[in-house]
């Protein structure tokens, strides 16, 4: 079984996007920080979340169609693993549109998810070649691409550690609620 990537199709792909989008904060929300982080990641997917963050795509998209990528399983079919709705998108790979590439002074990749069942089969590093491929591309003011990763996340950090990935700075954060 191997994936095909492609760029995403809001008109075919926003329900399976969303699903898999769902994943991803509710895969960070509970293996990286606790019931309490679990419970604020899953307090923010509202439906009001979901049409925001669509049309955040959306313009992102209109921007540059390959700042999300998704990857379709080619048999057309249900292989394991995919979002509810649509059986063939198995991940995908969103990176900000160069406009934004101020942000952190270089290209960002936003997320990369792929489904636990495909994790592990190549589908992750085509996704993570196809935005360093649009980084490559993008009139960055640092020729560099950058993301955030959980230093919780041991399987990500080893994944972005075998394709050359090093530290760079420190994200910290605090609650606009203090």
């Amino acid at each position: 079984m191997t994936a095909d990537l492609r760029p995403y199709d809001s008109e075919t792909d926003a329900d399976a996007l969303y699903d898999l989008k769902l994943a991803f904060e509710r895969g960070l929300g509970e293996s990286t920080g606790g019931e309490e982080k679990a419970a604020a990641y899953e307090g923010k997917l509202t439906d009001g979340y979901r049409e925001s963050w669509l049309a955040w795509v959306g313009r992102c998209v209109d921007d540059d169609e390959r700042c999300v990528t998704v990857a379709v399983d080619d048999d057309g079919g249900d292989a394991g693993g995919s979002a509810v709705g649509d059986p063939s998108l198995l991940g995908y790979v969103f990176v900000l549109p160069e406009r934004l590439a101020m942000i952190w002074d270089a290209a960002v990749i936003n997320e990369i998810y792929v489904t636990p069942e495909r994790r592990g089969t190549g589908v992750a590093d085509d996704l993570l070649d196809a935005a360093v491929a649009l980084a490559g591309d993008q009139d960055l003011p640092l020729d560099r691409v950058v993301l955030d990763v959980d230093p919780a996340n041991e399987r990500a950090k080893g994944f972005y550690d075998r394709h050359g990935f090093e530290p760079w700075g420190e994200l910290v954060a605090r609650s606009l609620d203090e």
